[in-house]
C-alpha cells in the first residue's frame, strides 16, 4: 500500500499559475512523474521558463487557447528559446507559431496527464479549451471563453456558439473540475453578477472573497465548474432567476441578453 501511495503521488498533476502582463494568466501543467510541463498561453516566455526552471521541470508543449496577442504573442519567442517545444492551437484560429492544430476530441499526452481538447469557438473562430486529468485531479483551461463569474466577448461567434461552449461542453464537465481562466476579471465580473441576481448569496459571498484576495495581491483562480453554476450569470442562463432578469425563457436568448447588458454595464463603469 505504501508503494502504491508513493506511485500515485509521483503521478499527480500540478497546476502552477504564472501572472503575466497586466491581468493575464499563463499556467504550467506539470506531470510530476516525468518532470515535464505544458504551458498554457505563454505570452511572456522568459517568465514561464523561469518558473519552470525554478520547479525543475522541462516545458515540452505550449497550449494556445486562442489567437489574441495577449495569449499567443509569446509562441514564436518560446520556440526560439526551447526549439523542441511543440506548439498547439485551435483549428483555423491562425494563432502565432502554432505547429499542430487541434479540435474537439483531440488528445494530448503529457506523461500521465491526459489533455482533452474542447472546441469552444465564439470569442475567436478557433478558440479551444484544454481539459487536463490525472488520477483524481481535473482542471480545465478556458482562455477567454469562461471567466470566473463571466465569459468572453462574442467577437467571432453567435450566442448559440457561446451557449454550446458554456452549457454543453464546459458545463458538462465534472462539478469538481478546477477552472483556470485567462484573465483576473473576477471582482468586476461578480460586481455585474450582483446586478443580475442581487439576492444570490453565492454571488455576494464569492465577491466578498474575491475583493479580499485581490487586496492581498493574491489570484482568484481556480474556481470550479460547480461554483460557476452557482454564481456565473452566463452559466446560469438556464436558471429561472437569470431568465426573469432578461425576460427570456430561452436559454440562448437569455445568455445573449446578459452579454449585451454586461457590455453596456462595463461601458458605463468606464465613463
Amino acid at each position: 500500500p505504501i508503494d502504491e501511495l508513493i506511485s500515485l503521488l509521483n503521478t499527480l498533476m500540478e497546476v502552477v499559475v504564472v501572472c503575466v502582463l497586466k491581468d493575464n494568466f499563463s499556467f504550467l501543467i506539470v506531470d510530476s512523474g516525468s518532470s515535464t510541463a505544458a504551458v498554457v498561453d505563454p505570452v511572456d516566455p522568459d517568465k514561464v521558463i523561469g518558473k519552470a526552471e525554478e520547479l525543475g521541470v522541462t516545458i515540452t508543449y505550449a497550449l494556445t487557447t486562442h489567437s489574441h496577442w495577449d495569449h499567443a504573442g509569446g509562441n514564436k519567442a518560446l520556440k526560439e528559446k526551447i526549439p523542441d517545444v511543440v506548439i498547439f492551437g485551435g483549428k483555423g484560429d491562425d494563432a502565432e507559431g502554432v505547429e499542430k492544430e487541434v479540435w474537439d476530441g483531440d488528445k494530448i499526452e503529457l506523461g500521465d496527464v491526459c489533455i482533452d481538447v474542447l472546441a469552444t469557438p465564439c470569442h475567436t473562430p478557433g478558440h479551444v479549451s484544454y481539459y487536463a486529468t490525472c488520477a483524481s485531479e481535473r482542471a480545465v483551461f478556458t482562455g477567454d471563453t469562461l471567466f470566473i463569474g463571466g465569459c468572453g466577448n462574442f467577437n467571432n461567434g453567435t450566442p448559440e456558439m457561446m451557449h454550446d461552449a458554456l452549457i454543453n461542453k464546459l458545463g458538462k464537465l465534472p462539478d469538481d473540475t478546477k477552472v483556470y481562466c485567462g484573465h483576473e476579471y473576477t471582482v468586476k465580473n461578480l460586481q455585474f453578477a450582483s446586478t443580475v441576481e442581487p439576492h444570490n448569496s453565492a454571488v455576494a459571498e464569492k465577491l466578498a472573497w474575491a475583493i479580499e484576495k485581490t487586496k492581498r495581491g493574491e489570484v482568484t483562480v481556480p474556481s470550479t465548474i460547480a461554483e460557476e453554476k452557482e454564481f456565473n450569470p452566463f452559466m446560469r442562463c438556464v436558471e429561472q432567476p437569470v431568465q426573469s432578469y432578461t425576460n427570456e425563457t430561452d436559454a440562448v436568448k437569455a445568455l445573449w441578453a446578459v452579454r449585451q447588458r454586461k457590455t453596456k454595464w462595463g461601458q458605463r463603469k468606464a465613463l
